[in-house]
C-alpha cells in the first residue's frame, strides 16, 4: 500500500528535524548551508565560508552507541573553524547553557584523547554556534537576532575570540508581508517561520535572483521527497505531538495535585485557627483534639 502523507501544503516545515537536516546537513545541499552561514553571520571577504566538511553530530562517546544526534549540524569551514547549527522547536530550560556546553565539547574534542599533555593548544580552532529557536530564549531582548561573544569587562576588547553564539528567535520575527523583506537574514527567517504555509506564487516573490533560497524551497517540496523520507518526516511530527501530549498531561496532573494540596492545607489551617480560639477559651486539650482532629503534640505547639 502506498504511503499517503498527512501534509496538504506543497512545502514541508523546515523546523522539523528531519527536514532541517535534509536541507542543512547533507552533502547534496551543502551550498545551501554555506549560503545560510554567510548570510546569518554577515561574513565577507576572507572571513566568508567557501567550503564545509561535515563531522559526526554525536559529540559524547558514551551515547554514540545509541545512534542519537546531539546537534543537528556540525561542520568545519576551510580554515578549520567548527560550526554548529541547531534548530530547537520545543522550549527547553537552560538551552543557552546547552549551547555553551556543546560549543565547549566541540572545542575540546579537537584534541585527541590523551593528547592534553604537551598538546598544542594554539592549534585549537574557533567554534561558532548558530541556533534557530521557535520560542523566546531571551525575553528581555527585543531583536530576533542576537550575537554573543566574550569581551573584556572593562575595555570591551575581544581578546578571547574562539567562541561566538548567534541566536535567531523566530517568535520575535514580525515581518509577515513578503514585500517588506529586504535582507537575506529576513528571507531566511521568513523561510523558517512561514515556508510550510507559503504558496508557489509567494515564493516567486521572495526568490528574485537568489538561486540558493530557491533550492532551499525546492528541498522542502514534498513532491521531491521519497516515500521513506516522508514517513520519517511524519514520524518526527508524531514524536513531537506525543511528547507534547505527555507534557500537557503532566502539567494538568500537577495542577490538579496542587489544587488538592491547597484544599488540604486550607483545612489544616482552619483547624489550627479553631484550636487557637479554643485554647484562648481555656478548653481542655482532649476536647480540642475531638473537635479538630489535630494531634496532642500539634495542639501543644500552639500553646
Amino acid at each position: 500500500m502506498l504511503y499517503t502523507p498527512m501534509v496538504t501544503s506543497k512545502f514541508l516545515n523546515p523546523k522539523n528535524d528531519v527536514a532541517f537536516r535534509k536541507i542543512f546537513g547533507s552533502e547534496k545541499h551543502k551550498d545551501i548551508l554555506i549560503h545560510f552561514i554567510n548570510d546569518i553571520l554577515d561574513l565577507h571577504g576572507p572571513d566568508k565560508v567557501k567550503e564545509v566538511t561535515f563531522l559526526s553530530t554525536i559529540q559524547d562517546p558514551d551515547i554514540a552507541c545509541k545512534k542519537e544526534s546531539i546537534v543537528d549540524v556540525l561542520c568545519t569551514d576551510q580554515y578549520g573553524k567548527q560550526i554548529i547549527v541547531e534548530m530547537q522547536v520545543a522550549p527547553q530550560e537552560g538551552f543557552e547553557k546547552r549551547a555553551q556546553y556543546y560549543a565547549a565539547k566541540a572545542y575540546s574534542r579537537q584534541l585527541n584523547p590523551g593528547q592534553e599533555v604537551g598538546a598544542r593548544y594554539q592549534d585549537l580552532k574557533a567554534v561558532i554556534f548558530i541556533a534557530i529557536t521557535d520560542y523566546i530564549v531571551f525575553p528581555d531582548k527585543k531583536d530576533y537576532l542576537s550575537n554573543h561573544i566574550i569581551l573584556d569587562a572593562n575595555t570591551y576588547a575581544h581578546d578571547l575570540q574562539d567562541f561566538s553564539f548567534t541566536f535567531i528567535e523566530l517568535p520575535k520575527f514580525k515581518i509577515k508581508a513578503i514585500e517588506d523583506l529586504s535582507t537575506m537574514i529576513e528571507k531566511w527567517c521568513y523561510f523558517f517561520r512561514y515556508a510550510s504555509s507559503t504558496s508557489e506564487k509567494d515564493v516567486s516573490k521572495i526568490l528574485d535572483s537568489d538561486l540558493v533560497i530557491q533550492r532551499a524551497y525546492e528541498a522542502l517540496n514534498r513532491f521531491n521527497w521519497s516515500e521513506i523520507e516522508l514517513l520519517t518526516y511524519e514520524k518526527e511530527i508524531k514524536r513531537i505531538m506525543d511528547n507534547q501530549a505527555v507534557e500537557d498531561y503532566m502539567k494538568n496532573q500537577a495542577r490538579q495535585e496542587g489544587k488538592i494540596e491547597g484544599k488540604i492545607e486550607g483545612k489544616i489551617e482552619g483547624k489550627i485557627e479553631i484550636a487557637k480560639l479554643m485554647l484562648q477559651e481555656g478548653e481542655p486539650i482532649n476536647k480540642i483534639m475531638r473537635f479538630t482532629g489535630l494531634s496532642q503534640s500539634h495542639i501543644e505547639k500552639l500553646i
